[in-house]
């Protein structure tokens, strides 16, 4: 009998992903890093292009969450970053994972899958390369992801692994014991390993007082958050501000608490704002920068359109007022005039009969009211 032919299909639908991972990072990692590494594998095994922004479109972060993801993963030495002379990030390095821990693992590109960034944005300091150059391992010269002068600010507030050993002295600290009492007793029970971490973090890293973290844990709490991932963003958010005390922290909060409110109202929603609705509304008010008075428009403007995915029409009104570079409701006006003229005009054009053979004479016109009196008069 003739030998036979093991084959398989190609793994173009599934993305394999090793139990090391599972096991050893995933458990430090939060949503936005675990998807950030998901779809780099997920797009390397595919052979396609991708880039910080696309990444940020898709999974509704900002650049500046994808960045600290990249951060986060590059320390634990999961993946590797390139950068050019001008600080653009030109290369994403998938690491070969192995039983070796990632103190242990050298830094080298030697065994490394290498991910492709998006064409789009090579810039001409780098050699172009195309798919059909990847041979196994895929080693490929990378394009370029430009990522500005938002590195540093991106990178600054990377929250570090913590050792046991460093959590226990933290836990042994003299001044500790009372800011864990009274984080334990705003959330109504004992805080776990990884909560304490997130205060050594909030204390070694954000350079919070134990006053900011007092009024963090307990503004975080009266508005039903005792989630520490959500706390956590809070006081990422207060350091991007330079907030170094409670008073500058009610003060930002009351004046974004008020903005979100009307934000809310103007959706005809009288709950507070999911974690997906409050990453519409910082997007709108940080990465847009638009006034409330313009948010105000588009939610008045969806709710007069459809009862049904309110946040996601405001989106494409606030996003398409972006594009037109917006910055005052006297722009909106404008917009809406060349909208109606440009209606108005194909209106005109659809509206004049086509010429043919049944009309090209002079058309009669008839006074029907004037007909019918002299119908009736007869």
């Amino acid at each position: 009998m003739p030998r036979l032919t093991i084959y398989k299909n190609n793994h173009t639908e599934s993305t394999v992903i090793s139990n090391l991972f599972i096991d050893n990072y995933m458990a430090e990692a939060n949503d936005a890093q675990i998807k950030v590494y998901l779809y780099l594998l997920r797009m390397m095994d595919a052979g396609r292009p991708t880039s910080v922004s696309d990444m940020a479109d898709r999974f509704n972060y900002t650049e500046k969450d994808v960045l600290r993801a990249l951060s986060f993963w590059e320390k634990r030495r999961l993946l590797d970053l390139d950068y050019d002379d001008i600080h653009n990030l030109v290369g994403i390095h998938i690491r070969e994972l192995s039983a070796n821990t990632p103190d242990e693992m050298p830094k080298t590109h030697q065994s490394a899958s290498c991910f492709i960034p998006s064409p789009a944005e090579k810039t001409a300091s780098v050699p172009s390369a195309t798919i059909t150059d990847i041979t196994y391992p895929k080693v490929v010269t990378p394009f370029a992801i430009p990522c500005g002068d938002d590195k540093t600010v991106a990178f600054s507030y990377e929250k570090p692994s913590y050792s046991a050993d460093r959590l226990q002295e933290f836990k042994n600290r003299q001044d500790t014991a009372q800011l864990l009492f009274i984080a334990e007793s705003y959330i109504g029970r004992p805080l776990t390993a990884s909560e304490m971490k997130t205060i050594l973090y909030f204390i070694d890293v954000l350079h919070f007082s134990d006053d900011l973290i007092d009024y963090l844990i307990q503004y975080c709490v009266d508005r039903g958050k005792k989630d520490f991932k959500y706390i956590e963003k809070v006081a990422v958010s207060w350091a991007e501000q330079n907030i170094t005390t409670p008073k500058q922290a009610q003060k930002s909060a009351s004046r974004y608490d008020k903005n979100v409110y009307a934000i809310m109202n103007g959706l005809g929603k009288n709950a507070s704002p999911t974690a997906k609705e409050m990453e519409y509304i910082t997007r709108w008010i940080k990465e847009y920068n638009f006034s409330t008075d313009i948010i105000i428009e588009a939610c008045e403007r969806t709710v007069l359109a459809t009862d049904k995915h309110r946040f996601e029409y405001a989106e494409s009104i606030l996003n398409n007022w972006k594009r037109q570079n917006v910055q005052h409701k006297s722009d909106i006006l404008k917009i809406d005039d060349m909208y109606q003229q440009r209606k108005k005009a194909a209106g005109t054009t659809a509206q004049k009969p086509a010429s043919n053979r049944f009309n090209q004479f002079p058309q009669n016109q008839y006074d029907f009211d004037a007909l019918e009196q002299e119908l009736l008069s007869n």
